[in-house]
């Protein structure tokens, strides 16, 4: 269940996914939070750095472990305007994320609630705890609208 602050840190991405969006990139935005502090933040770039792993889950990833000089990020929260895809999944595993809060489902690439479970595929080592749809409408409208213009 989402919490006031996962709904302030959940705006706090929404204005990163604007940055994605004004430069012509799917707007979706990505912190991560450690001990109610910011230490990595990020939005969609793949474009923009013709670089196919640049989305704002990986973008915010990688800043946070410079930050923390690991790559290992136990105890953070990520928050992102998307459902995560599977790339995206696989590496929150990786980097021992220990809780996601997502906006928006995405009903064709999403990889935690909606095209397929991720993070319960057997044999994993860990474990993250998942909270969707915080802000889902706000997220989901920003992606809508930049769908829109884009197409009108």
């Amino acid at each position: 269940m989402a919490t006031e602050t996962d709904i302030e840190w959940m705006r706090y991405a929404l204005g990163l996914a604007g940055r994605a969006g004004e430069r012509d990139e799917v707007p979706v935005g990505a912190i991560i939070v450690q001990e109610d502090k910011v230490i990595g933040e990020g939005w969609n770039r793949p474009i923009s750095t013709h670089d196919p792993t640049a989305h704002a889950e990986i973008v915010a990833m990688r800043a946070a472990a410079q930050q923390l000089g690991n790559y290992r990020l136990t105890g953070t929260t990520l928050y992102v305007t998307l459902e995560p895809c599977l790339m995206c999944a696989g590496a929150m595993i990786h980097a021992r994320i220990g809780r996601l809060v997502f906006g928006a489902y995405d009903r064709k690439r999403g990889a935690v609630n909606s095209t397929t479970h991720a993070f319960e595929s057997q044999g994993l080592n860990h474990q993250l705890v998942v909270c969707g749809g915080v802000l889902e409408h706000e997220c989901a409208e920003r992606l809508q609208q930049f769908f829109r213009a884009r197409r009108g």
